[in-house]
């Protein structure tokens, strides 16, 4: 999702990146590009330096954390923030963890990857210590172009089991086990969350 610069809003329009450009797309989410098989006709092109990339999914329907494929954890939806956004936290110095997490598309199947950074301020008493910010992106890429992230986990067997006894919707998050943890980032800090194959979601919490 994007809005280009000078022209802000607050979902913005499904664009498929395509090097140093960016192609909007006849699609009015995310969601329903997934639903409408993958394709969508193309409108305006514009270069990558001229927009601004948004949350992938700025509203999912549900968003589930993994500690290994056996196991998850529901994070709260209303705490999705976008690339280069400003993070308030509850506590002068937090931490974040990046996962790598699977936005489910059509028919309950992975439709791409992106990046989750999973924002916590240490001394809450869980959940609440993770409940105020997720940041998400900065692109969903499909996963016949993802190399993968060369770890153990078994994406198939977690999606097997979030969609046990119910049922998967196109924007659902599956975010995968934590990499490395940030910690301490103090107010006015950034960090970049980077996976190869996908890009660095960059934010910074509030001075």
């Amino acid at each position: 999702m994007f809005h280009p610069v000078g022209h802000p809003m607050e979902r913005g329009w499904v664009g498929r990146v395509d090097g140093a450009r960016v192609v909007h797309l006849a699609a009015q989410t995310l969601q329903s590009f997934f639903t409408g098989g993958g394709s969508a006709r193309e409108h305006a092109e514009y270069p990558r330096d001229e927009v601004v990339l948004l949350a992938p999914v700025l509203h999912p329907p549900s968003i589930r954390l993994f500690d290994d494929q056996t196991t998850f954890t529901f994070a709260n939806p209303a705490a999705i923030t976008h690339p280069d956004a400003v993070v308030a936290g509850p506590s002068p110095e937090l931490a974040v963890l990046p996962r790598l997490a699977a936005v489910i598309g059509a028919e309950g199947a992975i439709g791409g990857f992106t990046v989750l950074g999973e924002w916590r301020a240490p001394g809450l008493v869980p959940p609440k210590d993770r409940d105020f910010a997720l940041g998400l992106g900065p692109v969903v890429v499909t996963p016949d172009a993802f190399a993968g992230d060369g770890s153990r986990f078994d994406w198939d067997a977690a999606t097997a089991l979030a969609a046990g006894g119910t049922h998967l919707y196109p924007g659902d998050i599956l975010a995968g086990p934590p990499r490395e943890r940030h910690d301490d980032v103090a107010a006015g800090g950034a960090v970049s969350l980077e996976i190869d194959g996908i890009g660095a979601l960059e934010q910074r919490v509030a001075g």
